[in-house]
């Protein structure tokens, strides 16, 4: 059992110690942002999934077009992909045909079965399946199962797609829907294996996934920061109007906007990449870090420590690969 799933099954178990006695099921009504002529996005609460945001700390949105609506993830509990539902038909009658998910993390995909209920196509990730089928996938269900109780429970469903996406040889798929132009991207491999973007190409709006966190600390856990910082440079090289973060704000200025998620990997890797190279503990290293230039943020008491010891972790692997390179034959 790795850190992070030991980290699950540690709460889960402190959680089903203190559980609350049990909740109504009422969702609060989400209320959807217009970012341009056709995309509309919800904002999510900052900070981690608990009782008290019922798991809303994520984004979603989605695109209408004269052929039907097009959604971008599905929140983190089916009946918050019920208020997605809801909030669409007050600015649309058009059904929705279709719903893209940017990876299979547990905020953002939760909501999904409420939209296969209703017909609608998801698209996501060929490497998705990897994670459905995973013991970790498991752990995370019952974990929120406790967490989220009543709005994830034994009727909860993880929900797979109905097209799984193949990036081989390419990293964009582009193609169109109700008169509107729209590129699908391939991220995989930075924030989680399975990262897409959706670029609304008509709009110049870019929904980022979890690429990009507005505002607030981002959960990097076992990420790879080195394929993450290049996926920033590839984002801005899109150079969207608007970008629509997996959490936090809209940034009508992503250039400016992403630095915080920018500045915060490029510390972790340095701190942690010169206490790899000193040999010393990750206890004692992060004991002795000054994290004052993000400690403000939100979700840094919550993501901060799990954070580091993910990036302590990959920046021990890659020292260890460097030393195994063969030396070069001298001339």
């Amino acid at each position: 059992m790795n850190f992070a799933t030991s980290t699950i099954a540690c709460l889960c178990a402190a959680v089903l110690a203190l559980a609350a006695p049990a909740r109504a099921a009422t969702v609060p009504a989400l209320t959807p942002i217009k970012v341009s002529p056709h995309v509309y996005y919800f904002h999510g609460h900052s900070g981690m999934a608990d009782a008290a945001n019922q798991g809303f700390m994520s984004n979603a949105g989605f695109v209408v077009t004269r052929d039907g609506v097009l959604v971008f993830d599905a929140l983190g509990t089916p009946a918050l992909g019920e208020a997605m539902i809801r909030a669409i038909r007050k600015v649309t009658p058009q059904p929705v045909r279709r719903v893209i998910v940017s990876h299979y993390h547990a905020d953002h995909f939760y909501g999904l079965q409420a939209f296969k209920a209703r017909g609608a196509q998801i698209w996501a990730h060929e490497r998705g399946r990897t994670y459905l089928a995973s013991d970790m996938a498991a752990t995370r269900l019952a974990q929120r199962k406790v967490a989220l109780a009543p709005w994830v429970n034994d009727a909860t469903r993880l929900t797979g797609a109905d097209r799984w996406l193949s990036f081989a040889g390419a990293n964009t798929i582009a193609f169109e829907m109700g008169g509107m132009r729209f590129r699908i991207i391939d991220m995989s491999g930075a924030h989680s294996p399975d990262d897409i973007m959706l670029a609304v190409d008509d709009d110049q709006v870019l929904f980022a996934g979890d690429l990009f966190f507005g505002g607030r600390i981002p959960f990097v856990g076992e990420a790879d920061s080195r394929v993450w910082l290049g996926a920033l440079d590839r984002m801005l090289a899109l150079a969207p109007r608007a970008a629509i973060p997996g959490h936090g704000e809209l940034s009508r200025a992503p250039a400016r906007d992403i630095a915080l998620t920018r500045d915060y990997l490029t510390f972790l890797r340095r701190v942690m990449g010169e206490a790899v190279a000193e040999l010393t503990s990750f206890d004692e290293a992060y004991g002795k870090i000054d994290w004052s230039a993000f400690e403000k943020y939100p979700a840094f008491a919550q993501a901060n420590r799990l954070n580091a010891y993910g990036t302590y972790l990959l920046m021990e692997r890659e020292s260890l690969e460097q030393r195994q390179i063969p030396a070069a034959p001298p001339p």
